[in-house]
């Protein structure tokens, strides 16, 4: 039998660091895009941008997932109450359904916009038949939901700054690069 592993596989800490830059990213895309006027080539490549970053958040959190299933989560030390366990795993099952979902939907937004769907060089197969009322519901949706995403976001960075700061347990360690 071998010793309990205190950090995370290397794969999952790369991937989780990997897809907070994307997500940055995906992110700062969007918000950027309203300094420049409808139609203009800053606005359309930060659209531009956004789409493909976003769908390979999709991608990654396909094989994010992979790693969480087939390799054990360290154990928290000192173990944290169990109502705090609950809700980081309520926070990461929102967190891991929104990037999921958030690239399936801007993907079904195009689809329906019937705009192409560009990917690093590809133009993706829509997913829908065109349908502007119901791309623009589900952009509507999608515009809820990362709002939403800010918020998760922000209270998944403080868990691990308090379990970190004021705890002192290992949560922020077991997801941190180096030994600990």
């Amino acid at each position: 039998m071998s010793a309990p592993t205190m950090r995370y596989h290397s794969a999952s800490i790369v991937l989780h660091w990997l897809m907070f830059l994307l997500l940055v990213a995906v992110y700062a895309c969007i918000e950027l895009r309203e300094f420049y006027p409808k139609g203009s080539d800053p606005r359309e490549a930060l659209k531009h941008w956004h789409f493909m970053l976003g769908l390979s958040v999709g991608l990654l959190v396909i094989l994010r997932i992979y790693f969480r299933l087939r390799y054990s989560r360290p154990a928290i030390t000192p173990e944290p109450a169990a109502w705090q366990e609950k809700l980081a795993k309520l926070v990461h099952g929102l967190l891991y359904a929104l990037m999921l979902l958030m690239p399936i939907g801007g993907w079904l937004i195009l689809s329906g916009e019937a705009k192409s769907i560009p990917f690093f060089g590809l133009d993706l197969p829509p997913l829908m038949g065109p349908d502007k009322d119901l791309a623009h519901q589900i952009e509507e949706l999608h515009e809820t939901f990362g709002q939403v995403g800010y918020f998760l976001i922000g209270l998944h960075a403080l868990a691990a700054l308090f379990h970190h700061y004021l705890l002192k347990d290992n949560t922020l360690k077991r997801m941190w690069w180096g030994k600990n």
